[in-house]
């Protein structure tokens, strides 16, 4: 279920949203269903790559290389 960020026409407030796809959104402030589709900001670059490496670390340590593809289980000496 994607996060969309919204503004609603009724009250001005801008708020993010988990929406599932049959449902309609609604302003959680009055209620009003009149909403824009805000774009949304992306992750910063460079946080990603530190994330998974850091995910990565800590799934070395505790033995768990499933999710590493074969050159980098012969890196890590799996």
């Amino acid at each position: 279920m994607p996060i969309y960020d919204f503004r609603c026409s009724a009250c001005d407030q801008v708020f993010e949203l988990v929406v599932r796809g049959s449902l309609e959104p609604a302003c959680p402030h009055c209620a009003s269903t009149a909403l824009q589709r805000q774009v949304s900001l992306t992750a910063p670059q460079g946080t990603s790559k530190a994330i998974i490496a850091s995910a990565r670390q800590k799934a070395q340590a505790e033995g768990h290389f499933s999710h590493y593809s074969k050159a980098e289980r012969r890196k890590a000496g799996v």
